[in-house]
């Protein structure tokens, strides 16, 4: 999916020529997230710039360092990013940056884009794994399934607000749109 969420930022922004990618470098799923991003975006041509945040203090200067050098940030989410998802799309709408999320409720936090699995299915999943664990199978029997349901969702609102105007290809596969 992180190959997706580049490539979504490219469509919609084809003048991009540089991607700033906000990770928490001390979790180690954000490390090989952004590597992932960073080979994405390299493929599309796309120079890279690593923000590596590990305090709240370090989100604005980082951000505000992106100001002009780019119109995209992805952002790979963890339990610090998550407590700070409203301010991290304040500080990205205030400079001028788009922000690519990983679920829907980014989004409606200000986000202005997410590409990922659909979260109430994963939990409506998730007591599927309960229900036959309680029957007796033994946790250890059960697959492990990937996710079934992805979903695209928009934020018009925040699109306007950055100027950005979404190709119809790219309205025509949201799931959801956020106005």
């Amino acid at each position: 999916m992180v190959s997706k969420r580049v490539g979504l930022l490219r469509e919609i922004i084809p003048s991009l020529a540089r991607l700033a990618v906000l990770a928490n470098g001390g979790y180690l799923s954000a490390a090989h997230e952004t590597a992932t991003a960073e080979a994405a975006a390299r493929q599309l041509g796309l120079e890279v710039d690593i923000l590596d945040i590990r305090s709240a203090g370090d989100l604005a200067p980082a951000i505000e360092a992106m100001r002009d050098k780019t119109k995209a940030l992805y952002v790979c989410q963890d339990s610090f990013v998550v407590a700070n998802l409203v301010r991290i799309n304040g500080l990205a709408r205030e400079s001028g940056i788009a922000t690519m999320w990983g679920a829907r409720a980014f989004c409606k936090a200000d986000g202005f884009i997410s590409y990922g699995a659909d979260e109430a299915d994963l939990f409506r999943r998730a007591g599927d794994y309960v229900d036959k664990i309680l029957k007796g199978t033994k946790p250890a029997d059960i697959p492990v399934e990937q996710p079934t349901k992805i979903e695209l969702v928009l934020n018009l609102a925040t699109a306007k607000v950055l100027n950005l105007t979404i190709p119809p290809s790219v309205l025509a596969l949201a799931n959801e749109v956020f106005e």
